[in-house]
């Protein structure tokens, strides 16, 4: 009996003739072989799919995981809310980051759901910076320009015309400004308070150069959230952010906020990636339980354009888990943590929803009863 023959082509083989295949009437016939299984072709695409997660010598820049690609194009038929939120913010005149960075968690932050509110991060005082972060790709100029002095009033009366229930205000740095912006951030929230009582208010803010006055001047404007990203951890802070962004001045300004507000959330950010060791991390962690700080996001760091960082390491999913259970077990408040995760990711998350409002209630019973005991 002759061998069997396979036929050799640059794929994989699913047929092959044999000799050996006869018929009744003694005639050759193609047999299908013991040839590529299910498994195989799956076995094949993980391996196209496998490639290095760290940042090794003499590579130019890391491929993108799987975990990391995310289809935006199908966000509006996904999330029918999304889209009633898209139409609303048309004529409204509102500069949304959530747009403007193509933020990935577009869809679960504006269509809201279950386990939190519809949320919206809204830039404040224009679209450049006087700063010049290495990871971050806002335009910056040493004079950007005056502040618009209708911005917190007319900011105000949008945000009330699109319906929100928990809004972030954020804005670029302006050092060529006395206060930093201090209090045109305050008026902003000052106005939105009295437009719309019940909504809650988050402030992502710059670190005001370490001033405490522009400290105070934010949190004593009724804000809900004190938010200032730390970034990175200290050994990468001036290799990562502006000269004038300093891992101690940061870390001060939030434990300002605290002292000065007990009853104020604090928050901040870290991204992983930038070539930060666990330890580093770790001791970062401490650093802002050391501060007061209640809420921790952890988020991939990505590569705005060719002329920022490279992205030294894609941290998996897992690996973020991991994060998050430090987190829990350091004591904060609240921690999300994941490779998409933003510092306003899903900001309004009905946990930490529930936390400030128990808070403000608490706040405005001691007013009340502090108020008959004076009288």
């Amino acid at each position: 009996m002759l061998p069997s023959k396979r036929v050799l082509t640059s794929a994989p083989s699913l047929v092959r003739l044999s000799s050996s295949s006869e018929n009744s009437g003694g005639r050759r016939r193609p047999v299908i072989p013991d040839g590529p299984s299910l498994e195989d072709f799956i076995r094949m695409d993980r391996e196209k799919e496998q490639h290095p997660l760290k940042l090794e010598k003499g590579m130019s820049r890391l491929r993108l995981p799987p975990w990391l690609k995310v289809d935006m194009m199908h966000v509006a038929d996904q999330n029918p809310h999304y889209v009633k939120m898209k139409k609303q913010l048309k004529g409204l005149k509102l500069a949304t980051v959530c747009q403007e960075a193509r933020c990935p968690n577009i869809g679960d932050c504006w269509g809201g759901g279950e386990e939190s509110p519809s949320t919206a991060t809204i830039m404040l005082m224009g679209d450049t910076c006087t700063r010049g972060c290495r990871f971050c790709s806002v335009k910056t100029a040493r004079n950007p320009g005056a502040l618009d002095p209708d911005e917190p009033l007319n900011t105000a009366k949008a945000i009330a015309a699109w319906g929100v229930e928990y809004v972030v205000l954020t804005s670029v740095d302006r050092d060529d400004i006395p206060d930093g912006g201090a209090s045109h951030i305050a008026q902003t929230v000052e106005c939105l308070k009295q437009e719309v009582p019940k909504i809650l208010v988050e402030c992502l803010v710059p670190d005001f150069s370490g001033r405490h006055e522009s400290v105070e001047r934010v949190v004593t404007s009724n804000l809900d959230v004190y938010a200032h990203n730390m970034e990175t951890v200290r050994r990468l802070t001036p290799y990562v952010r502006d000269p004038r962004a300093k891992y101690d001045q940061s870390l001060g300004t939030l434990e300002f906020a605290k002292k000065t507000r007990p009853s104020l959330v604090t928050k901040t950010s870290l991204m992983l990636g930038l070539g930060e060791t666990d330890e580093e991390i770790m001791q970062t962690m401490k650093d802002l339980r050391n501060a007061g700080v209640d809420a921790l996001t952890f988020g991939q760091y990505m590569q705005p354009t060719k002329r920022h960082l490279k992205v030294k390491e894609f941290v998996t999913p897992e690996k973020f888990d991991e994060w998050k259970a430090r987190g829990d077990e350091l004591g904060f408040l609240y921690v999300a943590s994941g490779p998409l995760v933003r510092s306003s990711y899903k900001a309004g998350e009905f946990f930490l929803k529930g936390v400030v409002e128990g808070r403000r209630r608490a706040e405005e019973k001691k007013a009340a009863a502090s108020g008959v005991s004076n009288n």
